[in-house]
């Protein structure tokens, strides 16, 4: 037997609780992965509050992330006793995920944690900090350096904003930090943003061009913000999308693109291939900051998660929420 957070819905309603299952009730899968840690994301609150419709099944045991060690394998990668990580490929919406003690899963979404990364930190990171990284590769791939200006990051106060603005300022960027929670500024200061600014005048409707400000950005907030990113970028600036905490909508002019040259780039985090996920990671494994995470990281066992989840969609949550699965 072992503990999981199960969701059900049925004739009685939508609910969530803490659940004992065996073994035989785990999905199809061919790697059994004893979990060690996971984390509880905002889908994660969205899934277990009932508040969003991320659950595609029922029942459905939640958690998008997990990192823990290999119990048993019929895949050819993995053995016995290997330490493993897992985002995204729909777990905790599709296929069971990671808010267990056990998880039975398709072992090509599995890849090796990398060496000077343990299962916690991996968790602290989770898939806002992968998610920051594929960004910050983004970048790089299409020229940005530290040398090239001033990095912009909106959302600074979010998971993927906060991780952005660590990764970057820990290889030499200047970032400057967008938030409408400026009383956050001495946090985000120490993340390592240069300067921070109020997010109000990105969040509404702008001029197609506007005075060039950054060499790039990272954007988890979508529609007016996003547009207005763009029309701030400097000659050959990059963006890269990778939320919509604003909106999906993108009431932009295709004037910064034609006149200023600027890209933006895509960011998924769910459906990466593994080369990318493996070069991410490793990359997270470099340059993570294990004091900073320790600062921003509140550890809590399984019978803690469903009402932490209500603290957080009530946005009584902040930094990073580790959940020890064997606790």
């Amino acid at each position: 037997m072992f503990n999981a957070i199960v969701i059900e819905k049925d004739d009685a309603g939508y609910r969530a609780g803490l659940t004992p299952l065996e073994d035989a009730q785990l999905p199809s899968g061919d790697v059994l992965v004893r979990v060690d840690y996971s984390t509880l994301n905002y889908k994660d609150g969205l899934a277990i509050t009932g508040q969003g419709p991320v659950v595609r099944q029922f029942p459905m045991v939640p958690g998008i992330d997990l990192a823990g060690t290999v119990e048993h394998s019929r895949h050819a990668e993995f053995r016995v006793g290997d330490r493993v990580l897992l985002n995204g490929w729909g777990v905790g919406e599709k296929h069971w995920g990671g808010l267990a003690q056990k998880a039975r899963v398709n072992g090509d979404w599995l890849i090796p944690l990398p060496e000077g990364l343990d299962a916690r930190a991996a968790m602290a990171v989770g898939t806002a900090g992968y998610t920051a990284m594929l960004s910050v590769l983004a970048l790089q791939r299409h020229g940005i350096t530290p040398d090239s200006g001033k990095v912009l990051v909106t959302g600074a106060n979010g998971g993927v904003g906060s991780f952005a603005i660590a990764f970057l300022a820990r290889q030499g960027y200047q970032v400057v930090a967008a938030t409408g929670r400026l009383n956050e500024a001495e946090h985000l200061r120490r993340l390592g943003a240069a300067e921070v600014i109020d997010r109000a005048p990105l969040s509404v409707p702008g001029r197609p061009l506007a005075h060039e400000q950054w060499a790039a950005a990272v954007d988890s907030v979508g529609s007016h913000t996003l547009a207005n990113v763009c029309a701030g970028l400097r000659y050959q600036g990059v963006v890269t999308a990778c939320g919509l905490a604003q909106g999906m909508d993108f009431p932009a002019s295709v004037a910064p693109f034609i006149l200023r040259g600027i890209t933006l780039v895509g960011i998924d985090s769910v459906m990466r291939p593994e080369a990318d996920r493996r070069e991410a990671w490793q990359r997270i494994a470099e340059v993570v900051d294990t004091p900073l995470l320790d600062q921003i990281t509140r550890e809590i066992g399984l019978s803690e998660v469903i009402d932490t989840a209500q603290a957080l969609m009530a946005g009584k949550v902040r930094g990073r929420i580790v959940v020890n699965t064997q606790r």
